[in-house]
């Protein structure tokens, strides 16, 4: 195997939105630096469900009224 062909692995501390912290090994940074998350699982809506389907210009009425036939009712 060729020398440093792979990254530097390391532990670094990940801090997320909500101020909880917990330490993983990355490539990221440099040994112990410390990753503060603006935006993670806990505090994003693609993962809490609480985004809304904007319809803009009537897109969303269109589409069910354009395949409201397909699929088993």
């Amino acid at each position: 195997m060729k020398k440093d062909l792979h990254p530097e692995y390391h532990t670094i501390t990940v801090v997320m939105t909500d101020g909880t912290e917990y330490q993983t090994r990355s490539t990221w940074g440099s040994e112990g630096d410390v990753l503060k998350l603006d935006i993670d699982p806990k505090s994003h809506p693609a993962w809490t469900g609480q985004h809304r389907i904007l319809d803009a210009g009537g897109m969303v009425a269109r589409f069910n009224k354009r395949f409201a036939g397909l699929g088993s009712k």
